[in-house]
């Protein structure tokens, strides 16, 4: 069977790069843009240094900020009515995958209306017609949702997040600037950071993955690896490090799936609203334990880009716990919890081991699994 990899058409990097947004609409002769945004970045002004650009060149614009941090059947339909009523031609989606994930929701019904009850497009939906044309404007180093063909909506009414996979929602041009980071808070920089390493190490022991995405997996492993710390830390190299690192990450994990740890962090964003990331470091060490068996010499290699010495003389148990043990320092170094006392309730990991065996992400898990197995992890983080 050949593999697929699907990406961005433009994507721009480094300082600056948010000079090419008002170009590539002008250059496409757009004439409005539909502003995706959440309020909080809004109300510290970070979104304005994007519309500060489009005022400047006297481009219309109407912003819509009706976005949660993880975003609901609700916010999107209320987002699709706003696009419609707005008159505008394209869309700049600013902020986390919050913004972005909603983006492409309103994107892809605006273009096919035969999916406006949302909850038609979990999995891999029919959608015939791409997104209305995005520029995706990524503001943590984390979701690398400007890159991806995924995007996750809470149904709050079943307590569950569901996974939309189509290579319609990729945003066509996506800009990584480092500038847009600066403003995190360290535990949102932690948190993301972690949510891309999540994302590499799962996209590399994926079923699904092949040579290629392997390349852009390891390299992000040793960049986060590299550069989060001092990204929490405030330093302008580490974000710089950081806003490369979780889009090669994003390259890798978007074309071949990811596993368990992502499940089960999406069953506890569902329930307690917990932050993605947050759930994912959590989680990480642990879920890596389990699936060793199942990951031939792919754990020795993750050891490797985290910088860990000596491996080349350790066995395949050493090998394996020094990758684990690896994570576990990181997340510990940049303030994430090692576990899940204050987030998850017993009388709930029933429910939510359900609906992490449900997840569109679980397939793609190195070891198959089942809801006790996936139960007994999430009481040994209790």
């Amino acid at each position: 069977m050949a593999n697929r990899i699907v990406l961005n058409t433009i994507s721009y990097h480094g300082k600056g790069a948010l000079e090419n947004i008002v170009p590539e609409l002008t250059g496409r002769g757009f004439h409005k843009a539909f502003v995706c945004s959440d309020p909080d970045l809004l109300k510290f002004g970070v979104t304005q240094k994007v519309t500060d650009l489009l005022d400047a060149a006297g481009f219309a614009y109407e912003i819509y900020s009706d976005i949660k941090a993880n975003p609901t059947i609700e916010n999107v339909q209320h987002g699709v009515a706003a696009f419609q009523a707005s008159g505008a031609d394209c869309i700049v989606a600013i902020g986390g995958g919050s913004s972005m994930d909603t983006a492409k929701a309103v994107g892809i019904i605006a273009e096919n209306p035969e999916f406006a009850d949302v909850r038609s497009l979990e999995g891999v939906a029919p959608t015939k017609n791409h997104a209305t044309f995005t520029i995706a404007v990524p503001t943590t180093a984390g979701t690398a949702a400007e890159v991806t063909i995924n995007y996750v909506i809470t149904d709050v009414e079943k307590k569950r997040k569901f996974v939309c996979v189509d290579t319609h929602d990729i945003p066509e041009v996506a800009v990584i600037d480092p500038d847009m980071m600066a403003t995190m808070p360290k535990g949102l920089t932690a948190a993301t950071g972690m949510d891309a390493l999540t994302h590499a190490i799962e996209g590399y022991i994926t079923k699904g993955a092949w040579e290629m995405t392997d390349m852009f997996h390891l390299e992000a492993i040793r960049l986060i690896s590299k550069y989060l710390r001092s990204s929490v830390a405030g330093e302008a190299e580490g974000r710089e490090g950081m806003a490369l690192a979780q889009y090669i990450a994003g390259q890798g994990f978007s074309n071949v799936g990811l596993g368990i740890v992502h499940s089960m962090a999406h069953s506890l964003g569902a329930v307690y609203d917990t932050p993605h990331g947050v759930a994912n470091a959590i989680l990480l060490p642990t879920v890596m334990e389990y699936n060793a068996p199942c990951t031939g010499e792919k754990y020795r290699e993750i050891a490797r880009a985290m910088g860990v010495e000596g491996v080349d003389a350790m066995t395949q148990d050493e090998y394996r716990k020094a990758a684990c043990d690896a994570v576990k320092q990181l997340s510990a170094d940049v303030g994430i919890p090692a576990d899940l006392k204050e987030i998850a309730k017993d009388e709930d990991v029933q429910f939510l081991s359900e609906s992490a065996f449900a997840d569109a992400c679980r397939p793609g898990n190195p070891r198959d699994t089942s809801v006790e197995e996936i139960a007994a992890l999430y009481r040994k983080l209790l």
